[in-house]
């Protein structure tokens, strides 16, 4: 039974990957293009958000959960301005000028990024071997920045989309440390369906203010819906149950397969080229992301266990 709990956590984890994957392209689809604009970064930023925080106040009252206790409203708080505002804002302004695939590259950077903000923000020691790694994996980052900026004919120069997509990671990074701190006593579902309410008092209102007027093509509320049902809430109740189910050291490790997964996705939603150059540097920045993990663990089994304790 053990061994079968482990494997659907693993394709449960496989899952939540997948529908974050697909973020990517369908916030790309929702916003449209700085030529063919379609819904404003605010607007889908704030009505995923509402989206998201409808149903959580659904499966909240449901499931009959208790308030969240006076200590746990801060970290709460943090990750709303992470998850739910800082990274799909940023993220939908810089897809209105970079491919799906260019977005990809940068926030695979995401995990290892995760890593340096918990020893920030937690006080926890890495080995120099982490951040060496960390160094490493930024530099490719910068280095396909500066390609992609010199073959689209800007010059030997980051694209301003570029900073907002590294801004983008830090945020998530950080909303989702905070909603770590409080994980273990409110359980992982209810973690992002309080993120989401909380935002409604903000989302629900900027929603209906910001209702687009001008006509909208369907394929962008298609986006629009993705983000707001499973990138923003049912991919974390799959990510989460397959941590918990398969053991978060596994099932953490097929965050590998989401910039390939990002950039396969925009193939057939965005009719994106792959890229032999784009594929490369994202395998390269997932190697540094690979060993960056191996080594960000305690060098001693006996470590790791006062550690978990």
């Amino acid at each position: 039974m053990k061994i079968k709990d482990e494997t659907l956590g693993m394709w449960l984890g496989v899952l939540g990957v997948a529908f974050f994957a697909v973020t990517l392209p369908m916030t790309r689809l929702a916003t449209g293009t700085q030529a063919a604009p379609q819904l404003s970064p605010w607007f889908l930023t704030l009505g995923r958000a509402a989206l998201a925080g409808l149903l959580s106040a659904i499966f909240l009252l449901a499931t009959r959960s208790p308030l969240p206790k006076r200590a746990q409203w801060k970290p709460l708080g943090m990750a709303v301005l992470g998850n739910a505002i800082g990274f799909p804002l940023l993220l939908a302004f810089a897809l209105r000028v970079v491919s799906a695939s260019h977005a990809a590259v940068i926030t695979a950077l995401l995990p290892l990024v995760t890593a340096a903000c918990a020893a920030w923000v937690l006080h926890q020691r890495a080995r120099m071997g982490f951040w060496l790694c960390a160094i490493a994996g930024s530099l490719l980052v910068v280095v396909f920045s500066l390609l992609r900026a010199e073959s689209h004919g800007s010059g030997f120069g980051f694209e301003w989309a570029d900073a907002l997509l590294v801004a983008a990671v830090f945020a998530a990074s950080l909303g989702y440390i905070y909603g770590a701190q409080v994980t273990p006593a409110l359980g992982a579902e209810r973690v992002i369906c309080w993120v989401c309410v909380l935002a409604l008092p903000i989302s629900l209102p900027g929603t209906l203010w910001l209702w687009p007027q001008q006509p909208v093509a369907p394929s962008a509320w298609v986006g629009f819906v993705y983000v707001g049902v499973f990138s923003m809430w049912v991919g974390f109740f799959a990510w989460y149950r397959g941590l918990a189910m398969g053991g978060a050291l596994r099932v953490s490790q097929t965050q590998l397969l989401q910039p390939f997964l990002s950039i396969l996705a925009a193939v057939p939603l965005l009719g994106e080229p792959l890229d032999v150059v784009t594929l490369g540097f994202a395998a390269a920045v997932v190697a540094t992301v690979v060993a960056g993990k191996k080594l960000s663990q305690p060098r001693h089994p006996a470590a790791l266990a006062t550690a978990s304790r």
